[in-house]
């Protein structure tokens, strides 16, 4: 595979050479490391994203992203209220009345909030 990747680069190293006007001084050999070094590069830079793609989807990213968001209290206030009437109604299908109670005193709290 290495093998096979160097021989590659030689011969589009030659194809470059070719390519390239006489003003550019470059052997062969200097032309091949180049490329090598071009290629190296950037399989580092796919690493790179790949390993970012991987970061930005663990827990500890996500909540970094939500905190970016610079919510004001107001749009929090509205997220858990929304937040809270969904569960309200989930629990008064399931007859959990204690956790509706408990419930309805965070909406109180979420509420006076709202009101400022």
């Amino acid at each position: 595979m290495v093998k096979e990747s160097l021989e590659q680069t030689c011969i589009n190293a030659k194809q470059i050479r070719k390519m390239t006007d006489n003003k550019l001084k470059m052997t062969d050999e200097e032309l091949a490391k180049l490329a090598m070094m071009i290629v190296t590069r950037m399989n580092r830079l796919k690493t790179l994203e790949d390993w970012y793609k991987h970061v930005a989807s663990t827990s500890m990213s996500w909540a970094q992203s939500y905190n970016d968001l610079e919510l004001t209290e107001e749009e929090n206030a509205l997220g858990e209220a929304a937040k809270l009437m969904t569960l309200m109604n989930l629990f008064k299908d399931d007859e959990e009345y204690e956790k509706c109670a408990i419930i309805r005193n965070r909406m109180k709290q979420v509420n006076k909030i709202l009101k400022k």
